[in-house]
């Protein structure tokens, strides 16, 4: 892929341009939000990873700033872990994704990696094939072997989610932000009642929810390697079945 960092950090910029070069892509660097808007009009990007907090035109102005969403590339925040109510701001101005620093480098590569699919020739986007299931974005309609399942709007968005990113844990707070648009810790009750309700509309008898709990982190979708997917990583954490 084609991808621009914007990030006034100079060092961490250039680890990461070495990190994503390594990986097989072609990286730019813009030092402040006026020369990376410059660089995303002038030039075809398939990515741009932003750091909100730039000097002058800072990251949010940037994305505002941006053609429309359809004609655009995707784009991934960068934020500290202090700037919930702008994470939740960018995303909700057109943000695909985001990562609060510090991170590890193979995160973000793996984020980059998990955006680029959504952007490369011949993938449907707006289709989502995972595990037996199919769920039509724009229809908003979900089959599961050959049954059609009714979900509520939140449900949906909570799956769409998910099956965008096979085997990826989300953790509850980042559910409730990309979901509900706030991050409050009383609120993650929520994300479990609404995990309980999906997983029960995707149990059938020969094969149960691949919805997945990572105790203590999150939830994610557990895809066997029969499916044609990649099976889920294996971490320390072993999933359970409640939310």
């Amino acid at each position: 892929m084609r991808i621009l960092i914007i990030e006034d950090q100079t060092d961490l910029a250039r680890h990461v341009r070495r990190a994503l070069a390594r990986a097989d892509h072609d990286v730019l660097l813009a030092a402040d939000g006026a020369a990376g808007l410059e660089a995303v009009r002038e030039h075809r990007f398939d990515l741009v990873i932003l750091d909100l907090n730039l000097p002058g035109l800072d990251g949010m102005e940037v994305i505002r700033r941006m053609s429309p969403a359809d004609s655009r590339p995707r784009v991934l925040m960068l934020t500290s872990r202090s700037e919930i109510g702008d994470r939740v701001a960018g995303l909700t101005a057109g943000a695909d994704d985001y990562l609060t620093k510090p991170f590890a480098m193979e995160e973000l590569v793996a984020r980059v990696e998990a955006l680029g699919r959504r952007v490369l020739p011949g993938v449907d986007d707006s289709v989502l094939k995972v595990g037996g299931m199919v769920l039509d974005v724009l229809r908003r309609r979900l089959i599961r072997q050959g049954e059609k399942i009714d979900l509520s709007p939140r449900e949906f968005e909570l799956l769409q989610i998910l099956m965008r990113e096979p085997g990826r844990i989300f953790s509850r707070g980042e559910l409730i932000e990309r979901i509900w648009s706030r991050a409050h810790a009383y609120e993650s009750k929520t994300v479990e009642i609404f995990i309980m309700r999906l997983r029960r509309k995707l149990d059938l008898p020969s094969r149960p929810s691949p919805i997945e709990t990572v105790r203590g982190i999150g939830y994610r979708l557990a895809v066997a390697e029969s499916d044609g997917n990649p099976a889920s990583p294996t971490d320390g954490n072993q999933p359970t079945t409640a939310p």
